[in-house]
């Protein structure tokens, strides 16, 4: 090694170290970049998302029956690997009848009071349900490729 007095005494040799610590500098720097992603890989990316896409499409129940529980009825549990039909929610609770979530009779005392009743036909309800199943049939009129099927089906299975 040299004595301190001679390094870099002349332009060559201080041009010298300047390159070789350059080099060290830039060699560090390579090194350290090694883990880094420089570049996305866009197809990659697509990939990964049309299988996260498919997964929550699959896992997602596409049923559009909804059954809404009022607070004074407490349904039972029950579990079933069948899918129900879709059709109108029709709920008794102590206080009301509800077709959908709309109240259509108010009971008195657990009871259906007598105004409303020809016979053992529910008035109110039947008129609720009349006009539930004419929305369907509007609704087949427009759209027919999307609702006949379910129409058909619980025009069929309505009692007459």
């Amino acid at each position: 090694m040299r004595p301190p007095s001679q390094i870099a005494s002349t332009d060559d040799d201080r041009f010298r170290m300047m390159f070789r610590a350059g080099m060290a500098r830039k060699k560090r720097k390579e090194r350290q970049a090694e883990g880094e992603i420089r570049e996305l890989n866009i197809v990659a990316m697509m990939d990964m998302m049309t299988i996260i896409l498919v997964f929550l499409l699959k896992s997602y129940s596409a049923s559009s029956v909804a059954v809404t529980a009022s607070e004074d009825v407490r349904p039972p549990l029950s579990t079933t690997r069948t899918t129900p039909k879709d059709t109108v929610a029709v709920t008794i609770t102590p206080k009301n009848i509800l077709v959908g979530d709309r109240a259509v009779v108010e009971l008195i005392g657990g009871a259906i009071p007598r105004g409303q009743l020809r016979g053992r036909v529910v008035l109110p309800l039947d008129r609720a349900l009349k006009k539930e199943v004419d929305k369907l049939k509007y609704i087949a009129e427009r759209n027919p490729n999307e609702t006949v099927a379910i129409v058909r089906q619980w025009l069929q299975d309505a009692p007459a």
